[in-house]
């Protein structure tokens, strides 16, 4: 095979074509990409060629687009991802409109009957204090229990009525409709760097659901091969920096003056009722004592490449749990 003229990354070409393992069946892969973070930089400097530069620099400028959101330069770097997912997780990740996807067809192709079951940790009740997400508390045993008993029964169900329908020649397009959402799918996903940031800062925020957080992580871990520089940048600014409205930054002018010496702090307080005036309601009051308070760890999203899979491995396990033409499922 002829030596690529296209610029490289070693990290990445290692980690290409393997897959890694999400939730129970699901999975990650890195099918292809095109550009690097030396990609971004010949963007932004369009009269830059194949010359060799210092990566300081590179690093800098690529620092500066991200801290001032010239997205553009990044927008010429792409990433294509091949992607496993329960339906309900599918769901949440296609409003991200700014991706070429190509999904599996069950009208053109057997569904595999595979299932997404949360383990016991996940499990958990409704948050009081936010309607789209769990409460950190996992149910009682007994519920966990019978929720379990309850789903194998759904699937078992579904799985057979399924089976039966293809097996008497009903249209797949019609015997895949009361499938549950916990049925896995999967897609080649396509993206450019600009838009996977925008992407992958929503999905390993903590308040995403969880599921799609795991499929975050891994991507991320990926992109930090494809792009280290772009992803340390991503990190400081997106993940772990924040943004300040205009009541925000007045209570901490009034709290941290600047002259020509440097910051001076001028003795006030942020308590409740200072920030009231300047008009922030209380869960903006909220939000910026928990941009203020003491930051978490750095995220570590390195991947693992002892963790990876073949492409044939989870083939083969998607080929097994095809139901069988005779109306039963496949052993």
């Amino acid at each position: 095979m002829a030596e690529t003229k296209r610029p490289t990354s070693p990290a990445a070409e290692e980690i290409l074509g393997l897959y890694f393992p999400v939730l129970d069946h699901g999975f990650v892969s890195l099918v292809d990409y095109l550009g690097t973070d030396e990609c971004i930089e010949r963007a932004a400097r369009v009269s830059y060629g194949y010359g060799t530069r210092k990566q300081s620099l590179t690093r800098g400028l690529l620092r500066y687009l991200r801290r001032h959101k010239h997205t553009t330069p990044s927008e010429m770097v792409e990433l294509k991802f091949h992607c496993c997912m329960p339906m309900f997780i599918a769901r949440q990740w296609i409003r991200h409109r700014t991706a070429n996807v190509n999904e599996y067809s069950g009208r053109y192709s057997l569904m595999p009957m595979l299932f997404y079951t949360p383990d016991a940790a996940q499990l958990q009740t409704q948050s009081r204090r936010n309607n789209q997400g769990r409460s950190g508390q996992p149910v009682a045993d007994d519920v966990h229990a019978e929720a379990l008993r309850r789903w194998e029964s759904i699937r078992r169900e579904s799985t057979e009525t399924y089976a039966w329908l293809t097996a008497n020649e009903v249209a797949r397009e019609l015997a895949r409709i009361d499938l549950p959402l916990s049925t896995y799918t999967q897609w080649y996903w396509k993206i450019d760097l600009h838009n996977l940031l925008h992407f992958l800062t929503l999905r390993v925020d903590a308040h995403a659901q969880w599921e799609i957080q795991e499929f975050g992580r891994v991507m991320a871990g990926m992109l930090q091969r494809v792009a280290p520089m772009s992803y340390e940048a991503w990190i400081d600014y997106d993940v772990r920096g924040t943004h300040l409205s205009r009541g925000e930054l007045q209570a901490i002018r009034d709290l941290v003056k600047v002259d020509a010496d440097g910051l001076a702090a001028t003795g006030s307080r942020l308590d409740r009722a200072a920030l009231e005036k300047h008009g922030l309601a209380r869960r903006e009051i909220d939000e910026l004592f928990a941009k203020l308070a003491p930051a978490p760890p750095l995220p570590d999203f390195s991947l693992d490449v002892a963790n990876a899979r073949s492409a044939e491995h989870f083939a083969d396990r998607f080929a097994h749990a095809v139901p069988a033409t005779d109306g039963a499922p496949a052993d």
